[in-house]
């Protein structure tokens, strides 16, 4: 795969970083081959057809080559679609790229999940409100059970008990799905988990997740946050302290 040269393949730049005085380095994410390291030749010269068009959260299709853990971009054409996010919505798409950058291996190719990813970046360039919410919970789970972070949550964890459906369940890093206590302030009955558990195994499982997370988003996206952080490695993902400080201010 790594000597023979790829062209016309679905990409999003994830981030980018100087390499010399005129060239950048990128990280990308594509379809068919995961999240790859390219090298972009000139793009920070001013005649170089690269530069308006490597940014993040904008649909590519790139050609590459090169037998190096960082390849070679031989040309990006931006598929069109929708104008450069602002505001809470481009932190929404960074904090998605953080993600990436952090959980996914190199070479480690996610079809399903670069589907969900550019349905995302669709509303992220569109809505806000609840509706971004629900995407941003739905790229959270699906990206989870990709990676193979994400339980069962048709069962309790530790003793592969059934979930009643009026008892209430709270899904923790440590020890995954298992029976509220008192004192957890988030969790989801029974019958919640369950319609998530089916949703994400649909043969649509963006529609569907996004149509059962609707009803369930205030109790989900701190349990979420936990699990994400313990796995990320981190108490606070860079984009979350970002958002929280311009909230502050």
């Amino acid at each position: 795969m790594a000597t023979k040269r790829i062209s016309d393949e679905p990409a999003y730049v994830l981030h980018r970083y100087d390499w010399s005085e005129s060239s950048l380095i990128l990280e990308v994410f594509t379809r068919h081959y995961g999240r790859i390291a390219l090298v972009a030749k000139g793009a920070k010269k001013p005649s170089s057809s690269f530069r308006p068009i490597l940014l993040p959260l904008q649909p590519l299709h790139v050609a590459y080559g090169g037998d190096a853990e960082i390849r070679t971009l031989r040309s990006a054409e931006w598929q069109g679609g929708h104008v450069m996010p602002t505001g809470d919505a481009l932190l929404s798409g960074y904090y998605l790229n953080e993600l990436l950058l952090t959980l996914l291996a190199r070479d480690d190719p996610h079809a399903v999940l670069f589907d969900v990813y550019a349905n995302v970046v669709q509303i992220i360039a569109s809505e806000h409100g609840e509706v971004l919410q629900g995407a941003l919970r739905t790229f959270e789970l699906l990206l989870l059970r990709e990676v193979g972070f994400l339980p069962r949550l048709d069962v309790q964890t530790m003793t592969l008990g059934a979930l009643h459906a009026d008892d209430h369940y709270v899904l923790v890093p440590e020890g995954g799905l298992r029976q509220a206590h008192a004192e957890d302030r988030a969790s989801l009955t029974g019958a919640q988990w369950l319609r998530l558990q089916a949703a994400l195994h649909d043969d649509a499982p963006f529609t569907t997740t996004l149509r059962a997370c609707a009803e369930m988003m205030a109790a989900l996206k701190p349990q979420l946050r936990a699990l994400l952080h313990y796995h990320c490695g981190v108490k606070t993902l860079r984009t979350r302290q970002m958002m929280i400080d311009i909230q502050a201010l």
